[in-house]
């Protein structure tokens, strides 16, 4: 019954894309995701460097990731990111072992993306909530500079949503 409701569920499964919270971007296309992740787009839109963060490919919410949100298979991903790192034009992405390691790298790194699955920040928020940890706060995009000023910057990320 359980497994029935996971797959009914999509929302259960979701894969959510999160920023470091100096990122300006509040969304992206799905055409920019790719180009981040294949390391062919390097920059923000404010020229700030991007730092990319992943799991490792055994991972099955980075198999989960590049199957769902790139539409490419991961053996595919590895292969652009070799190619970049043995050609000597880029490097790969940087890999960390779990999703909280993943989100604790995009909160300490400016410029930086990642992927955490959505109940992952449910269990965060809601560790926070109740005190057990203070430096993960999850938060929506500012939408303007007052209220920017408010919001301390350490301990969030940002939760951009992608466009078709």
């Amino acid at each position: 019954m359980l497994i029935l409701a996971c797959l009914v569920n999509p929302q259960a499964l979701a894969i959510e894309i999160v920023t470091h919270p100096q990122v300006a971007e509040s969304s992206l296309t799905k055409s920019q995701l790719r180009r981040i992740y294949t390391m062919r787009q390097l920059r923000w839109s404010d020229n700030r460097a991007i730092t990319v963060f992943v799991l490792p490919s055994q991972h099955s919410l980075h198999q989960r990731f590049a199957k769902e949100r790139l539409q490419i298979f991961p053996y595919q991903l590895n292969r652009v990111w070799h190619k970049l790192t043995y050609s000597g034009l880029g490097v790969a992405p940087t890999i960390v072992q779990s999703e909280q390691e993943l989100i604790q790298a995009v909160i300490n790194t400016p410029g930086a993306i990642g992927y955490v699955g959505d109940k992952t920040l449910i269990k965060l928020r809601q560790q926070h909530e109740q005190g057990l940890i203070s430096a993960f706060k999850i938060s929506q995009k500012v939408t303007n500079m007052e209220e920017e000023q408010k919001v301390s910057r350490k301990g969030v990320v940002n939760v951009v949503k992608i466009k078709d």
